[in-house]
């Protein structure tokens, strides 16, 4: 190498607005039409080849159950064994090459992603997860973007960090990729996620296996599609689908296992974390495991708040993707002096979100991921609307008729430790329990103490002693923390993403603090003139002996 590269200066991707008479419009409606009319044979991607095992898993869209679009291809155990061999035949090759040539396969991407690929990573997201327009754009779109512009400026900066050299000594910090291959598991909820479980480890030289949910095998597949045309080559990155449990076992059982990236239930989680450390005798290295996992994520209301900046920030950050966010708000505590004015408010605005097919871009909310997603949600909602302590005050309406369907719901509750204000939820319900203005600081305490989550939490107060000494307080209780503005939202560059807790590691995605869990550093130290005595001074006589 005879240059010294510097990546492009990564910027967010500007959000398109989608109105009426917009190209981007245009193009979106034509790309959800034929997308819609047709049913993608999705194969397992191995080693650059595409495998079609004849056992397959219908994809459907949450909101039109019954309208098949993808058919995936599920992996046995000798596929999912060929997917680990592939992974680590290609890893040699890809770990040597030039840093700057792995960065320029996702620089490529994030281009592609925001230009001739984003109209079919928009609407493979809509249909296949049911994300109105707008939560699509900022998922498939803007945040793929971001994760590997960033991510590429990310890796830069840690080639960069370089230890001190002395006089006749040069030292040096290499930072390999992991010895062996790397498990992604990414989730429903965002496609961007399934591109930073995978690619990003990628970007510093890894190799993996990545298993998406089932629900996302439309838009994962548009994602190895931009990898193919990215020129990402074979076998850094292979996909296969399957029995979870099954292709899990298979993976936790190779030596070469070097390192787990997973989104997913906290329970999943502690299973992957048991299972490795069963295991932990048989590998070759300790796997790195990081996970981002549940959240019970609240907000903390002051009576000195702006009521309209409230009620905003208890819609948006509830109901917007149906509540299905890692990191939606699902609790509020709001002051008694301000609930008669904000109550009737947030019921209305509450009751008339449009709720629809995502397709019908007026809509705001529209279905939840599938049949259990929507049977857990409903016993909720159920179990609250018999309960003497808890009364539903919005929403509270399912309907799986054509699509699974739970409209918004908002929960007031007489006990901060209700089923619906301690457990993790994913759907559009918020529970709301009123407390007495003079209680607040009671009120804090019983906030940090309700949760065994850790992931996103917000405050609304005016006072700025009182904002801090809260923001103070509440510390331990999330990872990411806003002041006057909805838990939802994490912005690539912006605000570095993960708790603690139960939440998961907290290595914080989309951050340089992320991807050095997928590098192992070697020092080297080169001298110049070597040593050729091995006597020291204080050896040599002081001549009375």
């Amino acid at each position: 190498m005879n240059s010294l590269p510097t990546t492009p200066l990564p910027i967010n991707e500007p959000i398109l607005a989608y109105g009426p008479g917009s190209p981007e419009r245009a193009e979106l409606r034509a790309e959800l039409e034929r997308q819609a009319s047709e049913i993608v044979d999705v194969p397992l991607f191995i080693g650059g080849e595409e495998v079609r095992t004849g056992k397959t898993v219908d994809v459907v869209m949450p909101h039109d159950r019954g309208h098949v679009i993808a058919r995936a291809h599920c992996a046995g155990p000798a596929e999912t064994h060929r997917a680990m061999r592939a992974a680590l035949e290609a890893r040699e090759e890809w770990a040597a090459a030039r840093w700057d040539d792995r960065a320029a396969v996702f620089v490529k991407a994030a281009e592609l992603a925001a230009g001739p690929f984003r109209a079919a990573l928009n609407a493979s997201t809509m249909l296949g997860q049911s994300k109105t327009v707008y939560q699509a754009e900022i998922d498939s779109a803007c945040e793929v973007v971001d994760f590997f512009r960033f991510g590429a400026a990310h890796a830069e900066q840690i080639y960069e960090m370089q230890p001190l050299s002395t006089d006749g000594a040069w030292n040096q910090a290499e930072y390999r990729g992991l010895e062996g291959f790397i498990y992604a598991i990414s989730p429903f909820n965002f496609t961007a996620i399934g591109a930073n479980l995978a690619g990003i480890p990628a970007l510093v030289g890894n190799t993996s296996v990545w298993k998406p949910a089932f629900t996302t095998m439309l838009s994962s597949y548009y994602l190895m599609r931009l990898y193919e045309a990215a020129g990402l080559p074979a076998g850094v990155i292979n996909m296969i689908a399957g029995d979870p449990a099954a292709i899990t076992r298979e993976v936790i059982a190779n030596p070469a296992l070097a390192g787990i990236h997973f989104t997913g239930s906290t329970a999943v989680f502690n299973s992957l974390w048991s299972q490795v450390g069963a295991n932990i005798g048989s590998y070759d290295s300790y796997p790195r495991i990081v996970g981002e996992t549940g959240g019970k994520n609240f907000v903390l209301v002051h009576p000195d708040s702006d009521v309209d900046a409230v009620r905003t920030a208890l819609v948006r950050g509830a109901f917007e993707y149906q509540g299905q966010k890692c990191s939606a708000a699902s609790r509020a505590y709001i002051p008694a002096s301000m609930w008669d004015e904000l109550a009737p408010e947030l019921i209305e605005e509450t009751e008339s979100l449009a709720v629809g097919d995502p397709r019908d871009l007026s809509n705001f909310v529209a279905a939840v991921i599938d049949d259990r997603a929507f049977a857990k949600i409903s016993g909720y909602i159920e179990r609250a609307r018999a309960s003497e302590d808890t009364e539903i005050i919005a929403g509270g309406t399912t309907d799986d008729s054509k699509g699974w369907f739970v409209s918004p719901t908002i929960i007031r509750t007489r006990r901060p430790d209700s089923e619906t204000m301690c457990d993790e939820i994913f759907g559009p319900v918020l529970t709301v329990f009123v407390y007495e203005d003079e209680a607040w600081d009671d009120t804090i305490e019983v906030l940090k103490n309700t949760s065994r989550y850790a992931l996103t939490g917000a405050i609304f107060a005016r006072d700025r002693h009182l904002v801090r000494a809260t923001t103070d307080a509440l510390r331990d209780a999330a990872g990411n923390f806003y002041i006057n503005d909805k838990p939802t939202g994490a912005v690539v560059g912006q605000q570095p993403f993960g708790g603690a807790r139960a939440s998961g590691t907290n290595d914080k995605a989309g951050s340089m603090f992320n991807i050095l869990r997928w590098v192992s550093a070697r020092t080297i130290k080169e001298t110049f003139v070597s040593a050729t005595d091995y006597r020291y001074p204080f050896m040599e006589g002081d001549g009375n002996a």
